[in-house]
C-alpha cells in the first residue's frame, strides 16, 4: 500500500487538526511532497493596510504544551496576528458511520493501541495557510465570489488508506475518495486562484482527497499498512449498506480562520 503526506496545522486557539496532502508517488514518479510542512509567512502582493482597530491579538504569549493536545506539536510557531486558515468540506456523520468507525478503530488498535478516533470529519480543499487578521475578510469575500456558481455533488470515499503528516509526527487512517475526484479538483482550482491573489501556497498538485478517521502520534504507518490495512478494507467492504453510507453529498464549503468559521452553501 502507498502512503500520502499530510500537512499539520494549528489555529490561534491552540487547537490542531490534520491537514490533507497528496498521494505519495509510485515507482518512477516524483515522491517528494510538493510543499513544506510549515505554513510559510504571508507575502502579500497588495499594499498591506494599517492594523485594523480591534485587531484581536492576545497580549500574552502563547505557550506550546503538547500534553494539552494529545502530544501533538505545532508545525509552525504561534505569531501574534497570524491566523491559521483552512478551506474544507465538512462531513456530517450518521449513526451508521459511527458504528463503522468504531469497528475500524477497534480492529486497528490491535496493531496500534494508541490510535484515537477523530471527533470531527472533513475533506480538505486547501493546505493550511497563514493570514493576517485584516486579510481574513478580503480572503473570504474572494472565496465567496469564486465558489458561488458551484452546485452540490456526490463523491464516494470507500478506500482505506494510511497517511502521515509531512514531518512524520502523526499517522492517520482515512477513507480516500474513489469517485467525485473531478468535481473536487474543480473546487480546488477556484480556491487556488484566491490563494494566488494573496500569494499563499496552493493545494497539492496530485492530492489524495480523503476523510480522516483516526490518528496517533508518531510515524506508525508500517504497523497499519499491509495486514492491518487489508483487515480494515474488509470491514468497510463487508459493512451493511456501506456503498450507500460512503456516498457523500457535499452541500457546503467551510473556511476556518483561527476561531472564525465561514460557510459557502453550494447551489
Amino acid at each position: 500500500a502507498m502512503r500520502a503526506a499530510l500537512v499539520e496545522y494549528s489555529s490561534s486557539e491552540e487547537e490542531e487538526e490534520e491537514e490533507e496532502g497528496r498521494h505519495r508517488a509510485g515507482p518512477g514518479e516524483d515522491a517528494r511532497p510538493s510543499s513544506s510542512s510549515s505554513c510559510s509567512a504571508v507575502r502579500h502582493r497588495l499594499p498591506l493596510p494599517a492594523d485594523l482597530p480591534g485587531d484581536p491579538e492576545p497580549d500574552e504569549a502563547v505557550t506550546d504544551d503538547s500534553s494539552r493536545h494529545g502530544g501533538r506539536v505545532r508545525s509552525f510557531p504561534h505569531v501574534r496576528g497570524n491566523w491559521a486558515t483552512h478551506v474544507y468540506l465538512p462531513y456530517r456523520v450518521r449513526e451508521e458511520f459511527l458504528e463503522l468507525l468504531e469497528l475500524l478503530v477497534y480492529r486497528a488498535r490491535s496493531h496500534v493501541p494508541s490510535l484515537s478516533a477523530m471527533e470531527e470529519f472533513h475533506l480538505s480543499l486547501s493546505q493550511c495557510v497563514v493570514l493576517r487578521y485584516h486579510w481574513i475578510q478580503p480572503f473570504v469575500s474572494g472565496l465567496r465570489a469564486r465558489l458561488a456558481a458551484f452546485h452540490r455533488f456526490f463523491c464516494v470515499a470507500d478506500q482505506v488508506k494510511v497517511y502521515t503528516n509531512q514531518n512524520k509526527t502523526r499517522t492517520f487512517i482515512g477513507l480516500e475518495v474513489t469517485a467525485g475526484h473531478f468535481q473536487l479538483l474543480e473546487l480546488v482550482s477556484e480556491i487556488d486562484r484566491v490563494l494566488e491573489e494573496f500569494d499563499l501556497p496552493t493545494f497539492y498538485k496530485d492530492p489524495s482527497f480523503h476523510i480522516s478517521l483516526a490518528w496517533c502520534v508518531g510515524d506508525l504507518s508500517d504497523r497499519l499498512e499491509g495486514q492491518c490495512l487489508r483487515e480494515l478494507q474488509d470491514i468497510v467492504d463487508g459493512f451493511e449498506d456501506s456503498a450507500l453510507l460512503l456516498r457523500v453529498q457535499w452541500e457546503q464549503i467551510h473556511c476556518k480562520s483561527g476561531n472564525k468559521y465561514f460557510s459557502f452553501p453550494l447551489r
